[in-house]
C-alpha cells in the first residue's frame, strides 16, 4: 500500500507524534531497568543489554526493510512490500523540512496529516520495544549472541509481518491493509496483539526451548534492586501515553480519550493486584505495585480506544487480579519464564484484547458496542480471532527461530557461566564493584 498524500503536515500533530515517538523509545531503557531489577546482581547488566542492543539492531532492520514489510503496498493482505521503502528510500521526499503552503510543490511525503517520516519512527519504537519484551522471560541463561539472531529473525519473521495484519489499515495508509484491520476489522488500538501476545507467546516457546535455570524451581531467583523495578515501571507508565495516546496519530479527541482510559485501567490494575497479593500472600509488594501497573498497561493498549470510564475499570481490574494469579502458572506447568513475560503479557493482551468484544461501547472514539452493551457476541469473535491468530503464527515461527539456533550456534550459556553470571561471561563487567577502594572500611581506618 502506498502513502500518496504529498503536501503540509499538521503543525500540531507532527508536533504530538514527534513527542509519542520519543515518549515509546523512553518504554525500552524504562523496562530494561524494570528486567534488570528483578534479576540478581550479577545478571543485570545482560538483562538490560538485551533491551539496549534490541535499540540499535531492530532500527537498523526496520529502516532497511522493516517499514516496508509492515506498510508498504499490501500483498494479500499479509505483508507489505519490502522493496517498495526499501532503505526509506522515498520517505524525505523532495525536501526534508514541510512548507507551510499546502499548494507548494516541495510539499512531502504524509501519513494523514504528519510526515510519513514521522509515521516511520513512531512504528520503529514498537517494533523496539516487543522485541526487548521476550528478553524477560529467557534471563539469566541465553547467550547475548545467539539473543542477537534470534531477534533479527524474529523481528523480520514474525512482528514485521503480523504489524502489517494489525497496524496497517486505511485511513493510515490505503484502502487495503492487514487482515486483522482491514479484513476482520479486529479492533486492536495500540498493540495488544502485535506487540503484546506476540512477544508474550514468543517468550514461553523461548523460555521452554531454553530450559529451566539451573535450581529452579527450588533455588529462590530473588530481585536484587526493588527500586530498580519501581523506577522502570514508572518510566513505562510515563512512555506508554505516547505508546496508546500516540496511536491517535494526532493531537485530537481520541488521543484525550485513549490518555483517560490508560491512566483509569493501569490504576485499577495496580490496586487489583495488591488485593490478590494482600487476600493470598498477606502482603501488598512493590513488585507487585509495579507488576499492577505493566498488567493495566498491558491490558488496556488493545481497547484504550473503544471502552468509556467503566470499560477501563473493569479491564483494569481483571487484569491485574488475573495477571497477578496467572504468574504461578509457570510452576504448576513447569516452564521457566523468569520475569513473567507470560503470566503479565501474554495474559494481559488477551485479556485486553478479547474483553473489547465485552465491554467496547459506541460512545467512545472506535464507536462499536460489545456483548455488554447490546452488541451482541460478533465483536468477541472478531477478536479471538484476531488473537489466537496470532498467537498461534509466533508460537509455530518462534519454535522453528528457536530450535534452529539451539541446534547450530546455541542458545544457553555454559553451566560455568551461568554461575558466574553473565555480566562477566558475556560482557566482563560487573554492575557493582565493592572491591574498588580496596580492602574494608575497618582495614582503611587502621591504615590511616
Amino acid at each position: 500500500m502506498a502513502f500518496p498524500v504529498i503536501g503540509a503536515p499538521d503543525a500540531g500533530d507532527t508536533a504530538w507524534l514527534l513527542t509519542a515517538s520519543a515518549l515509546v523509545l523512553l518504554m525500552t531503557p524504562g523496562l530494561a531497568f524494570f528486567y534488570g531489577g528483578m534479576v540478581r546482581g550479577k545478571n543485570v547488566l545482560n538483562m538490560i543489554m538485551m533491551s539496549i542492543s534490541a535499540m540499535g539492531l531492530v532500527t537498523i532492520l526496520w529502516c532497511l526493510y522493516g517499514f516496508s514489510m509492515a506498510f508498504g503496498e499490501d500483498k494479500g493482505n499479509f505483508l507489505g512490500d519490502p522493496l517498495q521503502y526499501f532503505g526509506l528510500k522515498g520517505v524525505f521526499g523532495g525536501q526534508y523540512l514541510a512548507t507551510t503552503d499546502p499548494e507548494a510543490p516541495a510539499g512531502i511525503p504524509l501519513a494523514g496529516t504528519i510526515p510519513l517520516s514521522v509515521f516511520v519512527a513512531f512504528q520503529l519504537m514498537f517494533a523496539i520495544i516487543t522485541v526487548a519484551l521476550i528478553s524477560g522471560a529467557v534471563a539469566d541463561r541465553l547467550k547475548f549472541g545467539s539473543w542477537l539472531l534470534f531477534a533479527g529473525i524474529w523481528v523480520t519473521v514474525v512482528y514485521f509481518p503480523v504489524a502489517h495484519w494489525v497496524f496497517a489499515f486505511d485511513g493510515v495508509t490505503a484502502e487495503n491493509g492487514g487482515w486483522i484491520a482491514t479484513g476482520i476489522k479486529a479492533i486492536d488500538f495500540a498493540g495488544g496483539t502485535a506487540v503484546h501476545i506476540n512477544a508474550g507467546v514468543a517468550g514461553l516457546v523461548l523460555a521452554v526451548v531454553l530450559g529451566k535455570r539451573k535450581g529452579w524451581p527450588k533455588t529462590p531467583f530473588r530481585p536484587h534492586n526493588l527500586p530498580f523495578v519501581m523506577l522502570g515501571a514508572g518510566l513505562l507508565w510515563f512512555g506508554w501515553y505516547g505508546f496508546n495516546a500516540g496511536s491517535a496519530v494526532g493531537a485530537n479527541g481520541i488521543a484525550g480519550a485513549t490518555f483517560l482510559t490508560t491512566t483509569i485501567a493501569t490504576a485499577a490494575a495496580m490496586l487489583a493486584w495488591l488485593l490478590v497479593e494482600r487476600l493470598r500472600d498477606g502482603h501488598p509488594t512493590s513488585l507487585g505495585a509495579a507488576s499492577g501497573i505493566v498488567a493495566g498497561l498491558v491490558a488496556i493498549t488493545p481497547a484504550c480506544s473503544s471502552v468509556n470510564v467503566v470499560g477501563a475499570l473493569a479491564i483494569g481490574i481483571v487484569s491485574g487480579a488475573l495477571c497477578a494469579l496467572a504468574v504461578g502458572l509457570k510452576f504448576r506447568f513447569g516452564f521457566d519464564d523468569s520475569l513473567d513475560v507470560v503470566g503479565v503479557h501474554l495474559v494481559g493482551g488477551l485479556v485486553g484484547t478479547l474483553m473489547v468484544g465485552l465491554v467496547a461501547t459506541a460512545e467512545a472514539p472506535a464507536a462499536v458496542d460489545g456483548l455488554f452493551y447490546g452488541g451482541g457476541v460478533e465483536q468477541l469473535k472478531l477478536q479471538a480471532v484476531g488473537a489466537f491468530a496470532v498467537l498461534a503464527y509466533s508460537l509455530v515461527v518462534t519454535a522453528v527461530i528457536a530450535y534452529a539456533i539451539k541446534f547450530t550456534i546455541g542458545l544457553r550459556a555454559s553451566e560455568e557461566a551461568e554461575s558466574a553470571g553473565l555480566d562477566e561471561s558475556e560482557h566482563a563487567e560487573t554492575a557493582y564493584d565493592f572491591t574498588a577502594v580496596g580492602g574494608t572500611a575497618r582495614s582503611l581506618v587502621k591504615e590511616a
